[in-house]
């Protein structure tokens, strides 16, 4: 994994000039085993989200959600790269597998996405049944990702789920208080 964030790091570092990247306020943070939720807020623009930090030290993954639009989750990977980046764009579309514990393998497509003055890469991914990951995320052990990359073997990556039924319902409960 380090060969490929090294590459990807250095396929991604630009010398345009930098602006900071917007910055949101953590708001009512709990821990659930190795999850937390929370509320993240910059002026009236609120988000919601469970997040697992604890797998790696370099990357999260969470589920996020908007208020006015709870019904509307996304699944999201960040990766902390060395430099903060000069430009918003999408890097890259990558097909991708996700499986939870021993439940059929997903194939879909994950999008590489920088964001302008922020040091990490996302991961956004393109899923048809979102409420049955939720579900799944909730009752499993593990995510596992794969990540195609071309001719060279696979990126894979795995996240603990403990907590994240417990992180998921309270991000969702926040969020539909807020939205009312």
């Amino acid at each position: 994994m380090k060969l490929f964030l090294t590459a990807l790091a250095s396929a991604l570092l630009l010398t345009a000039p930098l602006t900071p990247a917007a910055s949101f306020n953590m708001e009512d943070v709990q821990t659930h085993g190795q999850w937390q939720s929370m509320t993240l807020a910059l002026g009236n623009e609120h988000h919601f989200r469970a997040v697992e930090t604890q797998s790696y030290s370099d990357a999260t993954l969470s589920l996020n959600a908007t208020q006015g639009v709870c019904d509307l989750p996304w699944l999201e990977m960040r990766v902390t790269l060395e430099q903060q980046q000069g430009e918003s764009k999408t890097v890259n579309l990558v097909p991708t597998r996700l499986r939870i514990d021993e439940q059929p393998v997903v194939d879909t497509m994950a999008e590489f996405i920088t964001e302008r003055g922020d040091d990490g890469f996302y991961v956004h991914f393109y899923l048809a049944d979102m409420p049955a990951l939720i579900h799944q995320m909730g009752q499993g052990e593990q995510l596992f990702l794969g990540f195609d990359q071309g001719e060279q073997p696979p990126w894979y990556m795995t996240f603990q789920l403990e907590g994240a039924g417990r992180a998921i319902e309270r991000m969702q409960s926040l969020c539909e208080t807020a939205s009312r």
